[in-house]
Order: C-alpha cells, then structure tokens, then sequence
C-alpha cells in the first residue's frame, strides 16, 4: 500500500454523520459496482438502475468511465498502470459517496480482478456489490456501438480490453446479469431484487 505523502494532517471529525444522512434520505448507501466488456451494457444498465431509484425517491450517482476520463481521470491513458489509477480514483470517489448517504453507481470495465478487489477492500463488508454485465464478446462486437472493437481489430486503438488486452471475469460477484439475453427491464429488476435483499431500500421501492 503506498504511504500517504500528506504530512501535518488530521482527520476531522464530523458532527453529521453518514448514519443521519442515510436516515434522512430514508435508505442506506451502498456501492454498485458494474463490471463487464466494453458494449456489454454497463453504463445502460446503470443508467437505468439509476432512474428506477431516483423515481423511487433514493439519493443516487453514477459515475461512467468516458465521463470520468473528461474530467477526474484527463490525464489517465489506458496502459495497466493507468487503469490500475483510474479505478483507485473513482473507487476513493465513490467512497465519498456513500459518505454522504448516497447509492453510487459505478459503470467500468475495470478489467483485472485485483483492482476490483481493492475497491471493495475500501469499504466495509457488504458495502461494494460487484454487478458483472455477462456478455460474450461476440455480441459485444456485433453492438460495437462506438466503432470501438473495429478500430481495436484494425490495429488503430492499443490496449482494447477484450482484443489486445484481457479481461478477468468476476469469480464471485454479487450478482451477474446476462445483458446479453436479458431485456433492460428484467436487467434492471434484478439489481433491484439485489438492492432489496441486502436492506439498502425497502420494499415500497420497487
């Protein structure tokens, strides 16, 4: 773990806590993490979760890998190093969140295992639901909506996950969603069936 380079600092204490937040908001915070190939469906899914809890009266985020990277995460490219920096950001992100009493979303391919992993290991147990958006990369190619896998294919894009750079499947997510069968709407009752079953909304929202 790398040292904190900031010296001559101390943790302030709040008087609102995260627990008067998530009472105030009438739910808990937690992290949903949607993990799967690029075209697989992730920031759709998310988006969609998304509106079905702010219709629902929930305090939501998501974070979306393109936007980050406009922003947050500018001066990041997509060597393993970068990306190993880009979800170590967005996770400590995301954190602050659900701080503030917030359900964040996260949609990222987020390609390796341990990235993953030490996201979760951010927060306590149970807080960092990993969501896999199975998809074959066949059917992502097929979708290819950003003409992404054509440039990967034609030698024009280095470092395109699924292509010229691996994937490391979830190997006990919380949840899998087969988002290259299922219908957006049964997608998106299944993570809420999830959000159900661990208390973090209560059973009106549905």
């Amino acid at each position: 773990m790398e040292q904190n380079k900031s010296s001559n600092v101390v943790w302030h204490h709040a008087t609102v806590t995260r627990e008067r937040r998530e009472a105030l908001n009438g739910h808990r915070s937690v992290m949903l993490w949607f993990t799967g190939l690029s075209g697989a469906g992730k920031s759709t899914l998310a988006h969609a979760v998304e509106e079905h809890l702010y219709q629902n009266g929930c305090r939501t985020f998501t974070f979306d890998g393109d936007n980050v990277r406009h922003g947050l995460c500018s001066n990041l490219g997509f060597s393993d190093e970068d990306r190993v920096e880009n979800i170590r950001r967005v996770g400590e992100m995301a954190k602050l969140f659900l701080e503030a009493g917030v359900i964040a979303l996260t949609a990222f391919i987020s390609p390796f295992r341990s990235d993953r992993e030490k996201v979760r290991s951010l927060v306590p147990h149970g807080e960092f639901l990993e969501i896999y958006c199975r998809c074959t990369l066949e059917i992502c190619e097929e979708r290819d909506v950003k003409g992404l896998y054509k440039r990967a294919r034609a030698g024009e894009i280095k470092n395109f996950t699924g292509i010229s750079s691996p994937y490391e499947e979830p190997e006990d997510p919380e949840l899998v969603v087969d988002t290259g069968g299922l219908s957006l709407q049964d997608s998106v009752t299944k993570v809420v069936e999830l959000l159900h079953e661990r208390g973090v909304i209560g059973q009106g929202e549905h």
